[in-house]
């Protein structure tokens, strides 16, 4: 019988299935009773899951990264759905077809890097070519960029998330910039490529999509920063020729101030036309694609409204 994937399971279904253990915590509870928090994924997506009343033999016999067949039953539960399991164990990974749980698609990131190295290689402004070269070619950069999410949850939320939503963003600053003749066009470009970039260090690659010590620590805004200050100093050792000081500034401006509030962790608000436009450019991609998720993830009966989403305060309507 083929498998049941979790963007196919709905309310109050029974399921007896093999999936990825991303993440466990072990918690108590009120009465101090111990129960397994998991989240459970496939190339799907993810679903929360809980075992009550859980046993030291079954906390102790698999480990978050393992695959683990879980029986139980589905709930919606404050508009999400999850899982309430009855039993948990550990498959070894030759008994699972691996392709089940690959999330990460090779192809789109191929097609993606292609027309992202198209943009940045044909800038006309040197120095910003130079630049974008220097971020292509570096060996340790890449594989990272090409693997990385663009947040944790909310949008673009999936491996690669980071490759799509940096590209999305750059089209986005290509397609608008022309309609504001005051817009320098390759630099807002390279704002859009610059600007998540400190995520590739932020976040894990590994498991469950997770912050570092140093994404805690230091946070992608900064990360960037550090990042683009190395890129240049390679550029100008590789080039005999530094870039401009007011060229540097601007793109760290752009980097620092892109979250467009500072209460949103921008250390200071957008104050150049490139800037003010990054900003909203890269809010309009990210909340289109967090919208987007919720609709299409709803599982509430409504034909035209979904459940109304917390995060985002708001419930949507469904094309």
């Amino acid at each position: 019988m083929s498998r049941r994937f979790i963007n196919q399971l709905t309310e109050q279904e029974s399921i007896d299935e093999i999936f990825l253990v991303a993440d466990k915590q072990l918690r108590a509870n009120r009465q101090g009773s111990h129960y397994l928090l998991l989240k459970l994924s496939d190339r799907t997506g993810k679903i929360t899951a809980m075992l009550w009343n859980a046993e030291d033999r079954v906390v102790d016999g698999f480990q978050r990264g393992d695959y683990a067949r879980c029986q139980g039953r589905t709930q919606l539960y404050n508009g999400n759905l999850q899982a309430i399991l009855t039993s948990v164990h550990k498959i070894e990974d030759d008994q699972v077809e691996r392709s089940d749980f690959e999330q990460f698609d090779a192809g789109a990131s191929e097609r993606n890097e292609s027309r992202l190295r198209e943009l940045l290689e044909g800038m006309r402004n040197v120095h910003l070519r130079r630049l974008g070269q220097a971020f292509l070619g570096d060996p340790e950069f890449m594989p990272r960029f090409r693997l990385a999410p663009a947040a944790i949850s909310n949008h673009h939320a999936f491996p690669g998330g980071l490759l799509l939503h940096t590209l999305e963003l750059m089209e986005l600053a290509a397609l608008v910039a022309p309609r504001y003749p005051k817009l320098d066009a390759e630099l807002l470009v390279m704002g859009a490529f610059l600007h998540d970039l400190g995520k590739t260090e932020e976040m894990s690659l590994v498991g469950e999509s997770t912050y570092t010590d140093r994404g805690q620590l230091v946070g992608h805004i900064v990360i960037g920063v550090q990042m683009l200050g190395e890129k240049m100093r390679e550029v100008a050792e590789g080039h005999g020729e530094a870039i401009p000081c007011e060229l540097r500034w601007h793109l760290e401006h752009l980097i620092i101030s892109h979250h467009g509030n500072l209460e949103f962790g921008s250390p200071r608000l957008p104050a150049s036309l490139e800037a003010l436009a990054l900003h909203h450019l890269d809010n309009l991609d990210a909340k289109l694609a967090a919208a987007t998720s919720v609709i299409e993830s709803d599982l509430s009966g409504d034909e035209r409204w979904t459940n109304y989403n917390p995060v985002m305060q708001r419930k949507f309507l469904k094309p």
